[in-house]
């Protein structure tokens, strides 16, 4: 059965509160354990930009977010685990897309309409406080889920659109340079119409924007404590049976205890205890939920270090995916190495071109730093690039066992177009992503031929 790709976007411009556990990050985490998910969570800190222009709290976000998500029970080796801001081809294909993308679509975007609204309100120019980032934000979480093609996304209602528009953005730029190739999948909104909202603390739905949240690890069980108390209740006083299942304390209760406990709950409340008790019991079932992921959270939290490097290894096993691929979309667009002509077909084969070019490895070191090499048909087309490694040596000791070696020794298939190449088992290098199983076969054809003890450069 082939996985369904899911992918989860959580904007670090604030602290999680116990809204965003019960709502997001519980469901989401739960649902990232099935065997036929292929999980993908992202910081999604260029999208703070848009909303936060305060550098330390977008900074101290990105770490608490991580944390929290960690703490939580992700499990970073099951999925791909990254901060947007990691990924360069990322930003790269959003510039792609916003080429393809009618500016009369983003008019229609909801922010952008509702800030225009705001500003027909105050009687200001409508565009009054506008930046490019809020008017285009569609096209970069467009980015986001197409770079990973993505078939399922878990939004809010208020979401829906943007999945639409990333579908019609998809399509266009599938419409101009597919030539009958499909580059982008359309992917899914899916609605958890199960999932708790949790209520705050004026019984309005538990947000920022109201200031009525309750923190789910920040300030520990004193803050947690403070913040149940205030909590709004009637004024009905012990002995005197409450309304159970209009209670805020109630579906809050809900939200953590098994069915028993909330039928015992809801029993007491109708037989009249003291709201002070309620609140008590409250705080003691939400304690024992998150005291063990609090002890973690703030492990992780004295230890930056450790969530960078889990967000590295996601990054990387991100970039596996994004690099290949972009190169395939780079060329689509006529993004292409100069020597070679637009109209050529897939290189056919031969170690030596008609000038007497040979194959060759080529090495550099990527955005991040790491050590890579490309194998290069005579052509100057890339036939593969190995993944990223921190030390040159070992990347120079994987490059000569390649050389040394001929295609069919390293090669595996990848799906219908892909294919990398291991050695002892281990991935060592992705096959550059062609459009067809015709172009992959033809790829491969010139890879084996190409693939003898190659000249360096």
């Amino acid at each position: 059965m082939m996985n369904s790709r899911v992918l989860t976007g959580i904007t670090t411009s604030g602290t999680p509160h116990l809204g965003n556990y019960v709502g997001a990050i519980r469901p989401a985490i739960t649902a990232s354990q099935s065997p036929t998910v292929d999980a993908f969570f992202f910081l999604a800190d260029y999208h703070a930009l848009i909303k936060c222009e305060d550098p330390e709290r977008i900074a101290r976000s990105r770490l608490e977010i991580a944390a929290t998500w960690l703490a939580c029970g992700l499990d970073p080796s099951r999925v791909t685990f990254y901060c947007q801001s990691d990924i360069p081809e990322i930003p790269e294909l959003s510039w792609m897309l916003t080429c393809v993308t009618a500016k009369g679509m983003m008019n229609r975007a909801h922010a952008y309409k509702a800030s225009v609204d705001q500003n027909h309100a105050k009687g200001v120019d409508e565009d009054d406080g506008v930046t490019m980032g809020l008017f285009s934000y569609p096209v970069l979480m467009a980015a986001d889920i197409l770079m990973f093609n993505a078939h399922h996304v878990p939004v809010g209602r208020d979401q829906i659109q943007h999945i639409e528009m990333t579908r019609d953005i998809a399509q266009r730029f599938n419409h101009l340079f597919g030539a009958g190739k499909e580059f982008f999948v359309l992917p899914e909104a899916v609605i958890a119409e199960e999932v708790a909202t949790l209520p705050g603390l004026d019984g309005r739905k538990m947000s920022k924007s109201y200031n009525n949240t309750i923190p789910l690890f920040e300030g520990g069980p004193k803050a947690l404590k403070a913040a149940v108390a205030r909590i709004v209740t009637d004024s009905l006083g012990p002995g005197e049976p409450k309304d159970a299942d209009a209670s805020h304390l109630y579906l809050i209760y809900k939200a953590f205890a098994r069915s028993e406990e909330s039928k015992a709950f809801h029993a007491d409340l109708t037989a009249g205890i003291g709201w002070g008790d309620a609140k008590q019991r409250l705080c003691d079932r939400i304690e024992a939920e998150l005291a063990p992921m609090r002890e973690k959270y703030e492990a992780l939290m004295q230890n930056p270090e450790q969530i960078e490097e889990t967000l590295a290894v996601g990054a990387q096993k991100a970039r596996q995916i994004a690099t290949p691929f972009m190169q395939t979309l780079r060329q689509s667009v006529g993004i292409r190495k100069l020597a070679g002509s637009a109209n050529k077909a897939p290189v056919q084969g031969g170690s030596a071109n008609k000038g007497g070019k040979t194959a060759r490895y080529v090495s550099f070191r990527d955005e991040a730093g790491q050590f890579r090499f490309r194998f290069l048909a005579a052509d100057g087309q890339e036939l593969f690039c190995s993944i990223a490694y921190a030390d040159p040596k070992q990347a120079g000791a994987v490059r000569k066992q390649l050389e040394q070696g001929h295609a069919g020794d390293f090669i595996s298939l990848q799906g219908e177009t892909g294919f990398i190449l291991s050695l002892d088992g281990q991935t060592v290098a992705t096959g550059t992503v062609t459009a067809s199983a015709t172009e992959r076969d033809a790829l491969l054809h010139a890879l084996q031929s190409a693939m003898v003890p190659a000249a360096t450069d």
